[in-house]
């Protein structure tokens, strides 16, 4: 074979590695699953209550924070050796052992605790779809957190690819209906959260606390609102096993496509019900701990909106549920291979995958029956270690990591210094007010 045709074969396979695959937008639309959850219900009281100034600053944050923080934490789990290696093994060859077994302690008991979240989630949902939405005697509480958990874990049980490819189908109908009710709205809409756009005013909902008081408290609403670091570390290495080289390229066209969907959706969706509904309306909703397709129902007097709010809770639950499955795998995977090798033993991976499947369905199960009210409070603990994860390591890594060096030198690194920062803050100032 010629110069020529080696050049040719080379310049081939570069192009297909551009080209934008099925299996990009499946992971796109995994991405979005797995950020988009349940939570986008509640998004436009806590960031609407206090007035337009903190919606217009989520607007023009929300893409560049999370894109630059997601992408940072991709490229760190790209930066390592082995081509098959999770965000758990490069923290190990990057900063040794022992840090290798705190970070990734960390890391699991920062993403558990939301699998746990999310199994308390879906049974309540379901059980109040039942009984107050039906009219029918729910079953008991065991059997039916049981069955519904038991169902997701089956999807599981599929293994990765079946688990992404489920998240993105069930993305469609839950856009399709944040865009329906977006667009309902907008005869509705009026200017009523026009009146808000000072920097004087003082707002009730965070206790009379100044309006810059309580943009620095919806940095975090921001950070978990697109949250899908879960996801980041199968993500990466999915797409290294089918680009190589190109992989980061790929990945940082992937997720810049995932967040220009998730910013376009969800602000969408906040700014209509910011502008049909008046900041008092919105806490009211606070007050009442509702969705805010619940207070729409009443507002509105349309019963079928409640109908929809339960639907789209059950269908974000189950799709983040996956997402968040996948992180909190590799974590209890990774604390598990740690502990073998320390005795010099190594752990067969596919007997490892069903028995972490096996922990978190008993697990899941048994706090999705209990239904305990301190789990929120551990779920809160969590929201730091994320943010310093998520922001800080990567870039604490691109001054260390040789690997990583070739990305230093840009603003957009000191720009998600400074938001981690000021979202780690704000994250641990809400644990203790």
């Amino acid at each position: 074979m010629d110069t020529t045709q080696v050049g040719s074969i080379s310049s081939s396979v570069a192009e297909n590695s551009k080209a934008w695959r099925k299996t990009d937008t499946v992971w796109m639309l995994g991405l979005y699953g797995t950020a988009i959850g349940a939570g986008v219900l509640f998004l436009p009281i806590n960031a609407g209550m206090s007035g337009l100034i903190p919606v217009l600053l989520m607007a023009v944050l929300a893409f560049p924070m999370t894109f630059f923080a997601h992408r940072g934490m991709c490229r760190f789990v790209l930066s390592g050796s082995k081509p098959d290696g999770d965000i758990t093994e490069v923290v190990e060859e990057h900063f040794g052992r022992t840090a290798g077994n705190w970070i990734t302690l960390l890391y699991f008991f920062a993403i558990y605790p939301i699998l746990l979240v999310y199994g308390v989630s879906i049974t309540n949902n379901v059980e109040k779809f039942i009984t107050e939405l039906l009219g029918f005697n729910a079953p008991p509480r065991w059997l039916l957190a049981l069955i519904l958990v038991g169902s997701i874990m089956a999807i599981v049980s599929l293994g990765e690819k079946y688990i992404v490819k489920t998240m993105s189908m069930l993305v469609f109908p839950f856009i399709a209906v944040l865009l329906i009710f977006s667009l309902y709205m907008i005869p509705h809409w009026n200017g009523a959260v026009l009146d808000t756009l000072s920097f004087s005013g003082v707002s009730d909902a965070v206790n009379s606390q100044s309006m810059l008081v309580t943009i620095w408290l919806t940095i975090p609403v921001m950070v978990f609102a697109f949250n899908h670091s879960p996801i980041i570390s199968a993500f990466a290495v999915a797409k290294r096993e089918e680009y190589g080289d190109e992989a980061e390229q790929k990945c940082s066209r992937i997720l810049a496509s995932a967040h220009i969907l998730m910013v376009f959706t969800v602000m969408f969706f906040v700014f209509s019900c910011v502008f049909t509904l008046s900041p008092d309306d919105l806490r009211l909703a606070k007050a009442q701990n509702i969705s805010i397709l619940d207070y729409l129902s009443s507002y509105f007097d349309k019963p079928f909106i409640k109908f929809a709010a339960s639907i789209i809770a059950f269908v974000a639950i189950i799709k983040s549920f996956l997402g968040h499955y996948l992180g909190a795998r590799e974590g209890f995977n990774g604390l598990v291979e740690r502990a073998y090798r320390a005795k010099g033993k190594t752990v067969n991976v596919s007997k490892l995958n069903r028995g972490t499947a096996i922990f978190m369905l008993i697990t899941t199960w048994i706090v999705a029956t209990l239904n305990p009210s301190v789990l929120d409070i551990i779920e809160s603990l969590g929201g730091p270690i994320i943010a310093i994860l998520l922001f800080l390591m990567p870039m604490y890594a691109i001054s260390k990591v040789p690997a990583m060096k070739k990305y230093s030198g840009k603003l957009s690194n000191i720009f998600i210094v400074i938001m981690g920062l000021v979202a780690i803050s704000a994250a641990i100032y809400k644990l203790f007010m």
